[in-house]
């Protein structure tokens, strides 16, 4: 599943528009300040991937970050009232030091893995 999504040749990919990936990175930067700290993130142009501690239940800081920057997205691209983000995420609970520098390392390295950058610097 990882790699259908991070080849982008399925769904929408909304998130390779620079001005809606900035709508979505101004959220997560804005919600981090108080639903959780915010260690690593990707945007890729179909998916996130975010690494963070919660301050708050993990669905209630999801809807606010889904549903902001669903609105916002939406609205930029005259969709107001759709559908932006699937109803579910994909979460985990990182137990170890080590599981969380494997998982930091995905994230970061997304892009490259994805064909998107030959560096995780040079990604955007």
């Amino acid at each position: 599943m990882d790699r259908l999504l991070d080849g982008a040749r399925i769904g929408p990919t909304y998130l390779a528009m620079p001005s809606i990936a900035r709508i979505v990175v101004d959220t997560l930067r804005h919600c981090g300040e108080i639903d959780y700290r915010l260690h690593a993130w990707v945007v890729m142009p179909n998916h996130v991937h975010l690494l963070a501690t919660a301050r708050t239940e993990i669905s209630k800081f999801m809807r606010r970050v889904k549903g902001y920057s669903a609105r916002q997205a939406n609205a930029q691209l005259h969709r107001t009232g759709q559908t932006f983000w699937q109803e579910e995420s994909y979460d985990r609970l990182v137990r170890t030091p080590e599981e969380f520098k494997n998982i930091e390392a995905y994230i970061l390295n997304n892009p490259v893995k994805a064909g998107l950058a030959r560096s995780a610097q040079e990604y955007r």
